[in-house]
């Protein structure tokens, strides 16, 4: 078979066409004294111009990406005093569609034949826009891990304040960074634009999930609400509330007993979710004193900036009541 293959003095014309259009790549000529660009017909394609003999680069250059045009001009005008190879990658605009092609050539005047200096343009366009969603992954982890820093130096510093015995503190530490966990446990993407993170019902049952084995029975926390989809943002926000209603309940509420039972429903409104938390079987239930405590500060400045929505409480003779509206559009944020 290898005797077959042409050797690579025998290489003809048409073998090396074929090549070039198997790599995609496009051929282009430039005079350096009359500026004129001679290109073969897929540089014609790649920046979207009538076919002609020859094109100016002042004519493709009004392609060129406003951002990237002086750029790309200044690179062109160095390269015959560039030493050795060069490329140079800049946006084109086509409609409104932005490629990116990669312009490679030699520098120092090399290969040049009659004026005239050769080289090649490439689309390059997956490759830079795989680069970018790299980037805009690596920016956002970063983001979220110092959102998550800033919220554990936060908790840690305010629970130190409030907290009566270093026993106390560590269990509310980690109780409220353990809810945070599993909240971003779930973060993921959902299909059909149901938001970025975990769905709203499947969020709270796992939030409550380590309540739910604390008593006579299973089944005693029951979670039916509407189905949504919760960002990253929100599902903070929720895993902070959830959690501080859940361990007041486990203090003081439903769940303090083992027959306690506790429900959460929803109710769809046209701006806002209304979550509704109901607590039966419990001891009676006194509303507190004007003093809040850090947990109940907690809850509301989760509510109003994360959440864009309002929190009450009904002390209730048969067991606290819970309505807590959301804001929909801040929901899969």
């Amino acid at each position: 078979m290898a005797a077959d293959l042409p050797k690579a003095h025998e290489w003809q014309a048409e073998h090396l066409r074929l090549a070039i259009d198997a790599a995609g790549v496009a051929l282009w000529a430039w005079n350096v004294d009359t500026d004129l660009l001679t290109m073969d017909i897929r540089g014609f394609q790649l920046w979207g111009v009538a076919w002609s003999d020859k094109v100016t680069f002042a004519e493709l250059s009004l392609r060129i990406h406003p951002a990237d045009r002086d750029r790309v001009r200044s690179a062109f005008a160095a390269t015959r005093a560039t030493l050795g190879a060069y490329e140079t990658d800049f946006r084109i605009l086509i409609g409104d569609e932005v490629r990116w092609i990669a312009a490679r050539g030699q520098g120092e005047d090399v290969g040049i034949v009659g004026r005239t200096m050769f080289g090649i343009f490439l689309d390059v366009t997956g490759r830079k826009q795989a680069e970018e969603g790299h980037e805009l992954l690596a920016g956002e982890m970063s983001h979220r891990v110092k959102n998550l820093l800033a919220i554990a130096t936060g908790l840690t510093a305010i629970t130190s304040r409030s907290a009566t015995s270093t026993t106390e503190m560590a269990r509310e530490l980690t109780g409220r960074l353990a809810a945070l966990g599993r909240a971003h446990d779930l973060v993921r993407p959902l299909p059909n634009g149901q938001g970025g993170a975990a769905l709203l019902g499947d969020l709270i049952s796992i939030l409550l999930a380590p309540y739910n084995d604390l008593g006579a029975f299973k089944g005693r926390i029951r979670v039916s609400v509407e189905r949504l989809g919760v960002g990253e943002a929100a599902a903070t926000g929720i895993a902070l509330i959830i959690h501080e209603l859940a361990t007041n309940s486990m203090k003081y509420g439903a769940l303090s007993q083992p027959t306690g039972t506790l429900d959460v429903t929803s109710a769809a409104e046209s701006e806002h979710v209304v979550l509704t938390w109901v607590e039966r079987g419990g001891p009676p239930v006194d509303a507190p004193g004007k003093a809040e405590g850090f947990g109940s500060q907690l809850v509301k400045r989760s509510v109003s900036s994360q959440l864009g929505g309002s929190i009450d409480y009904n002390w209730a003779a048969e067991g606290l009541i819970v309505t807590l509206g959301i804001k929909r559009d801040l929901l899969a944020a």
